[in-house]
């Protein structure tokens, strides 16, 4: 992509600002598959099995948005580690010392938010899975007992499957954040 004048930097900040949106759906579609989960536990009459199927792709659609996530933190650690290369590689040809500390310093600032940036959109990402356990188990069991009173006892699961999504949607909330600040960072220089 420099060959044709755009830069790591620039495809680094793209790839966050796309990581962090991406996340921010996440976000979304999960909370979304714990209110179609509550709709189905709290089932009133009406087409069970509808309820379940809109339930279930639901839960496809947060598997997907799962994926896509840990897809964009790969392709940001992936241009993230070609430029911290370059940028250590080009610290050294400095002939200036002077010019050199002052690289030094502003890739060490970088790398330290960009180690931070990771850290959180890591710890969302380990949170992905937990989030979709239950929801995985709710879908099955209700796959297998599509009746009013199988339905019924997934009442007391709802307080754990909350847990684990609201968990989740603080740490990506989080995530996001700190996304902000490093682009904001980068998009100050």
């Amino acid at each position: 992509m420099e060959k044709v004048g755009i830069h790591k930097r620039d495809i680094m900040v793209d790839r966050v600002k796309v990581a962090r949106d991406t996340q921010q759906e996440a976000k979304e579609q999960f909370l979304t598959a714990m209110e179609h989960y509550k709709s189905v536990v709290n089932f009133e009459g009406g087409d069970l099995e509808r309820a379940y199927n809109r339930f279930n792709a639901t839960l496809q659609k947060s598997e997907a948005k799962a994926a896509e996530v840990r897809r964009r933190i790969k392709a940001v650690e992936e241009v993230s580690g070609a430029l911290f290369k370059e940028w250590r590689a080009e610290i050294r040809q400095y002939s200036s010392e002077e010019l050199r500390r002052s690289s030094q310093r502003q890739y060490d600032l970088t790398r330290q938010r960009y180690t931070d940036l990771m850290a959180a959109m890591k710890q969302a990402e380990a949170k992905l899975e937990p989030a979709l356990v239950p929801l995985r188990d709710q879908v099955l069991f209700m796959k297998h007992n599509l009746n009013a009173q199988a339905i019924a006892g997934l009442k007391n699961e709802v307080v754990v499957v909350q847990a684990n999504v609201d968990s989740l949607v603080r740490t990506i909330e989080q995530s996001v954040a700190q996304a902000d600040a490093f682009i904001a960072s980068w998009e100050a220089e």
